[in-house]
């Protein structure tokens, strides 16, 4: 069952017959008999077929969903069988939003290639909501994020302080202030991250906090976006300094001195509810915990 599951998620993925059986070095009706064997087995069709794509239909939907679920599990209890007896190595997925994926997550990775050079991860940055789905569904072994996570069915655990100021650019006339508040930037062009991201969150936490509402905002889908559009004198940001540290260097952004900045917020740690951890994640947890892992500013 768990090769003609591997074989339709590939073929979904694919959109294809012949890119799957490349992709598996399968001969074409090879993919094709696991497929109609998979749709004899549930009872329906799965795949609507053209001449050139296929696509799920509602059925296959369900299907595709819990398989990438079960082949997730699936490779979560070789790997620890594989580790009873051997020492850390094989693949680890590992899930991060932005800010800690993009500008401390790498830093980590090195020290861990350093040390274990057997481990092999493989990382998806996403946003604190896509990155608690893909945990849920055993998709990643791991997860970090600066946001808040809903699901109780998740070990959370706070791993480290994260600094968070409102920024111009290096050539405001506010960077030089040292006695602002927030209403003087009642007129500015706030640029903020999109909803279900950490850093968002942590904006609109601010925004209720100083019981501040601004006149004009405009939503961007990166921080390297709102790093080049504040550079650039668009408007004013709540970002990270570990996101900022390069641009603040060069003075390129400036951190305004207002009462009550910076704000903190914490780093969280994100892992499935079970005592079963392979070799290659409990390393690389440790290797997190470890302090001297983020002084990289």
């Amino acid at each position: 069952m768990d090769q003609q599951l591997l074989v339709f998620v590939t073929v979904v993925e694919k959109q294809n017959f012949s890119r799957a059986a490349e992709t598996l070095h399968m001969t074409q009706p090879a993919v094709s008999q696991h497929i109609q064997m998979l749709e004899r087995s549930v009872g329906t069709k799965l795949l609507n077929r053209s001449n050139k794509y296929v696509h799920l239909n509602k059925a296959g939907e369900i299907v595709y969903h819990h398989a990438k679920e079960i082949l997730g599990l699936y490779t979560k209890m070789r790997n620890l069988v594989d580790d009873l007896t051997n020492t850390a190595t094989g693949e680890l997925s590992i899930g991060a939003s932005y800010t800690f994926g993009e500008y401390v997550l790498p830093h980590i990775i090195a020290r861990l290639r350093e040390q274990f050079p057997l481990i092999k991860p493989t990382i998806t940055i996403g946003n604190t909501y896509e990155i608690e789905e893909l945990m849920t569904n055993n998709q990643i072994d791991v997860g970090i994020v600066e946001g808040e996570i809903k699901s109780k069915k998740l070990h959370v655990e706070d791993i480290a302080e994260d600094f968070m100021s409102i920024i111009v650019s290096g050539k405001h006339p506010f960077a030089m202030h040292k006695d602002l508040t927030l209403q003087d930037l009642q007129n500015e062009t706030w640029i903020v991250r999109e909803k279900g991201s950490g850093t968002r969150e942590a904006t609109d936490g601010m925004f209720e906090k100083f019981q501040f509402s601004p006149k004009d905002m405009m939503e961007f889908g990166s921080t390297q976006i709102i790093k080049e559009s504040v550079e650039a004198g668009l408007g004013v940001s709540l970002l990270s300094h570990w996101a900022i540290h390069k641009e603040l260097k060069l003075e390129k952004l400036a951190i305004l001195k207002i009462q009550g900045f910076p704000i903190i917020r914490k780093f969280s740690l994100v892992t499935p509810s079970t005592k079963f951890q392979t070799k290659a994640s409990e390393v690389f947890v440790t290797l997190l915990k470890d302090k001297e892992g983020y002084n990289i500013i």
